[in-house]
């Protein structure tokens, strides 16, 4: 029948559960919190409560889905961490109690690395060869900023991260003081579309080896705007395409410098895109050109699989399965994990 796997990914705001028969995906049902809006980001005690109202029902929906039963499922993957420790409780402790009653074993995943396992899901949407291992990923969400050395599915080495704030968190924050609401990341996209990217300059970090910074980016963008509506109290309205283009502009920047230099030093020459500002098209269309350009193999996921969903912890778990990589009963969510 093939080797099930159910997984829960709760590591944030997003309630997810999917099913995968081998590297087939059968369901992905993912359940989002719309509360966090008003907030401007994320509520910690808020998502938790609202993951422990979700995480019944997707499931459900989940198997339903699938047309399998939770007497079929050989094991549970689950996000350990990293993520907002109240959230990942309760995707753990769904996961233990779930287990036990069926007495299957479950799989503790890596959300980072997940992230970079979308490659290997097999679906509709995702039917391309995989990428050939090694490869190199850019890893890019509101919490994290990495290069990451893929040397096969449980074997990861972070080359380059950030040293403060994210890629993802320097859309969001930029975009808020654009007026933009939450989560900023997709508003700045869809304007920048329409505007004159080369039009203003921000300050790029002069940071060594193959790390990321994105603080002084921000700053800079602060700056700029608060000097400019000192002059013109309508400038951001008169501008905002352009200032969202700019701003998205040297965000890219940043992140292909980096890259650029890591494909040159490593030899690698494939090249993936991961984690939830991968949707952001203008990275998407500028890693194609730039694949075109040095000759790389590049790899980009579908839009469903960018932000946070429980395919991606379904796919790492039937890795981990097939090595027997099972958790223990006593094992804590942990907010802050490595590779």
């Amino acid at each position: 029948m093939g080797t099930l796997i159910l997984g829960i990914e709760s590591s944030c705001d997003d309630t997810s559960a999917a099913v995968i028969k081998d590297r087939q995906l059968l369901s992905n049902v993912v359940a989002g919190q719309d509360v966090h809006r008003k907030y401007g980001g994320v509520v910690p005690e808020l998502a938790s409560r609202a993951h422990q109202q979700n995480i019944v029902p997707v499931v459900d929906m989940a198997l339903k889905k699938a047309e399998i039963t939770k007497n079929d499922i050989d094991a549970v993957a689950f996000t350990r961490g990293p993520g907002l420790l109240g959230s990942l409780l309760v995707g753990t402790s769904f996961t233990k109690g779930f287990t036990t009653a069926l007495d299957i074993p479950m799989i503790e995943v890596n959300h980072l690395q997940a992230h970079i396992m979308v490659h290997f899901i097999q679906s509709k949407e995702s039917d391309s060869l995989p990428p050939r291992f090694p490869f190199l990923c850019l890893l890019v969400s509101g919490g994290h900023s990495q290069l990451v050395v893929v040397k096969d599915y449980h074997k990861m080495e972070i080359i380059g991260r950030t040293i403060d704030d994210a890629a993802g968190e320097a859309f969001d924050k930029c975009a808020k003081l654009l007026g933009l609401p939450y989560p900023g990341g997709p508003h700045v996209d869809r304007l920048a579309q329409a505007g004159d990217g080369l039009r203003f300059k921000f300050n790029k970090p002069r940071i060594g080896g193959f790390d990321y910074s994105f603080s002084g980016l921000k700053t800079s963008f602060l700056y700029f705007l608060r000097d400019h509506l000192k002059e013109d109290p309508e400038f951001v309205e008169k501008n905002r395409k352009d200032l969202a283009a700019s701003l998205q502009y040297t965000i890219i920047d940043i992140l292909l410098n980096k890259l650029r230099r890591a494909m040159k030093e490593t030899g690698i020459r494939q090249v993936a895109l991961a984690g939830g500002v991968a949707a952001n098209s203008g990275l998407r269309k500028a890693l194609k050109a730039e694949a075109d350009k040095g000759n790389w193999e590049v790899f980009i996921p579908p839009l469903s699989y960018t932000t946070d969903n429980a395919a991606m912890i379904a796919i790492t778990g039937y890795y981990r399965y097939q090595e027997g990589y099972f958790a223990s009963d006593d094992i804590a969510p942990l907010a802050r994990m490595y590779f």
